[in-house]
C-alpha cells in the first residue's frame, strides 16, 4: 500500500513542477558525464534475459565498474542515476521505466521514476523530496528506509574502484575452494573472489548489496540483532520449500559461532545468507535479526558459487585492501609457518613443536599443558612420522579492538606412522604473540 500511495503522489505531483539533480545521494560531486553515443533505443542485451541501455561515457574507472557489473538490476539503477546527474532527465526516465518494468517490486526504482518524472517542473533536494507533507509516520518511515538504501546501494557499488588491491582476509585459496564470500559490513556488500590458483591472487567476480543486522558492531549474544564479525564457513542449503516466506529463495546456514566464538563465549544461532520475503523486492541496509539478506534474484546467483562445507564468508566491519606485493609477503610468511610446524611435528622434534604452540592454546580437550603432556605420550611411542598438507587454505581473521592478528588455516593433513594412519580435514587458528605466530586453537573440521 505504501509503495502504491508513494507512486501515486509522485504523477500527481507532475504537474507542479523544474530542472534537478539529486545531489543528496552523492558524496562527492562526480566528474562530468557526456551524453550515450547511441540513440537510448539502441538496446545491448548484457545477459540472456536482461536489455540494457548503453551507459553515458564515464571515467575509466566508472566505466569499468558498469562493465564489470553482474548485479544487473542494480546496474540499471546506477546507469539510470547517472543520466540524471549529467542532465539526461528524459534518458533517464526511460533507463529506469525499463527497470520498473523488469522488476516491479523495486520500490526504489519507483521512488526514483516518481523523482524523475518530477524533475522536469520542479527542483528536489534529495530522494522523495517532493512528497507531501502528509500526518503519517509510517509513511516518513518507508521513505527514509527508501533512501537509507539508495545511499548504500550507491556508496557500495562506486568505492570498488581499484581492481589491483586484494582483500587482506584471503591470504591464500586452497585447490579445493574455487570461490570465497567477503563481506564489507560498512558498505552493505558482499564480494565474491575466484581462486586462480597458486601464486596469483583471488580475483573479484561478483558483488552485491546486502542487508544486516539492525543494530551496528559484532554481534555476543542472542538477540542481539547484530551481524557477527568473523571467518565462517557455508554448512548447508535449505531450499525455499522448506522455510517461511520470510527467507525468500532459500538459505545458506554459516557455522556461527565457530571455534573462537565459543571461546569468547558469544551466544546465539541461526546466522544465515538467505532470500528476500518474496512479497518484497529488497529492504533497507540495517533490517535483518543478523542474518544476511540478498535479493531473490541475487541469492539465486551466488549459489553457483557456493560449495557446501567449503565456502567461506569473511564477515567484516571494513575491509582491508593490499597491494599485490604486500599480499605476497603475507601469504608466503605464514605458509613458511604451516610448514615448519609440519616438518617438526614430522621429526617428532617435541620442545621445538610445542614452543610454536601458545600459551592460551585450546583445543576440544586440552588447554596447553594437558596438549604438551598427551603430545609427550604419543612422540614418544613413534619411530617414524609422515605427515602430508594438501590444499591449504589461509584466512586472517577480521580484526577486533585490541585483539592481535589471527589467522585461520583450513586443509587437508594425511598422517603415516608406525601406528597409527588417518587422514582428516584439519582447521588451525594461528595468533600473533611477540611478532611470532604461533597455533591457538587446533581440530578437527
Amino acid at each position: 500500500m505504501i509503495r502504491l500511495a508513494v507512486t501515486a503522489v509522485f504523477f500527481v505531483l507532475l504537474i507542479v513542477a523544474t530542472v534537478v539533480r539529486v545531489v543528496a545521494l552523492w558524496p562527492q560531486p562526480l566528474p562530468e558525464i557526456s551524453p550515450p553515443e547511441r540513440q537510448l533505443d539502441t538496446v545491448i542485451t548484457q545477459s540472456e534475459s536482461l536489455p540494457v541501455y548503453p551507459p553515458p561515457r564515464l571515467p575509466e574507472h566508472l566505466q569499468g565498474r558498469l562493465n564489470d557489473a553482474n548485479s544487473h538490476y542494480e546496474t540499471l539503477l546506477l546507469q539510470g542515476l547517472l543520466l540524471f546527474q549529467s542532465g539526461h532527465v528524459d534518458q533517464a526516465i526511460i533507463q529506469m521505466e525499463l527497470l520498473t518494468g523488469l522488476a516491479p517490486r523495486f520500490e526504489l526504482a519507483h521512488l526514483v521514476l516518481g523523482d524523475l518524472l518530477l524533475a522536469r517542473f520542479t527542483p528536489l533536494k534529495t530522494i522523495g523530496g517532493a512528497a507531501p507533507d502528509v500526518d503519517n509516520h509510517h509513511y516518513y518511515q518507508r521513505l527514509e528506509e527508501l533512501r537509507s538504501e539508495a545511499r548504500a546501494r550507491l556508496h557500495g557499488y562506486l568505492s570498488r574502484m581499484n581492481d589491483h588491491q586484494i582483500p587482506r582476509a584471503l591470504i591464500a585459496l586452497g585447490d579445493e575452494t574455487p570461490f570465497a564470500l567477503v563481506i564489507d559490513k560498512s558498505k552493505n556488500r558482499l564480494y565474491v573472489f575466484r581462486n586462480q590458483g597458486d601464486g596469483l591472487p583471488p580475483q573479484l567476480v561478483d558483488d552485491f548489496y546486502v542487508v544486516l543486522g539492525q543494530q551496528v558492531g559484532d554481534k555476543k549474544v542472542e538477540g542481539d540483532y547484530k551481524t557477527p564479525t568473523g571467518t565462517y564457513f557455508v554448512t548447508s542449503y535449505i531450499s525455499s520449500e522448506k522455510l517461511p516466506p520470510l527467507y525468500g529463495s532459500g538459505a545458506f546456514p554459516i557455522n556461527y559461532p565457530n571455534e573462537y566464538d565459543r571461546r569468547r563465549e558469544k551466544s546465539g544461532f541461526g546466522i544465515w545468507l538467505h532470500g528476500t520475503d518474496r512479497s518484497l523486492f529488497s529492504r533497507p541496509p540495517l533490517d535483518s535479526e543478523g542474518c544476511v539478506v540478498l535479493t531473490n534474484e541475487e541469492f539465486e546467483h551466488i549459489r553457483q558459487y557456493v560449495e557446501i562445507g567449503r565456502t567461506p564468508v569473511v564477515i567484516s566491519e571494513r575491509i582491508e585492501w593490499l597491494p599485490h606485493a604486500d599480499w605476497q609477503a603475507q601469504k608466503t610468511v605464514l605458509k613458511d609457518f604451516i610448514e615448519k610446524w609440519r616438518k617438526q611435528w614430522e621429526e617428532g622434534e617435541l620442545q621445538a613443536y610445542l614452543n610454536m604452540y601458545a600459551e592460551d592454546f585450546w583445543s576440544a580437550e586440552h588447554d596447553y599443558r594437558s596438549w604438551s603432556r598427551y603430545k609427550q605420550q604419543v612422540f614418544s611411542s613413534k619411530t617414524y612420522q609422515q605427515i602430508a598438507l594438501s590444499d591449504l587454505s589461509l584466512y586472517e581473521y577480521p580484526r577486533h579492538h585490541n585483539q592481535p592478528d589471527m589467522v585461520v588455516a583450513s586443509f587437508i593433513q594425511d598422517y603415516r606412522s608406525n601406528n597409527f594412519n588417518g587422514t582428516m580435514r584439519k582447521r588451525l587458528y594461528l595468533v600473533k604473540q611477540q611478532d611470532q605466530w604461533r597455533v591457538l586453537y587446533e581440530g578437527g573440521q
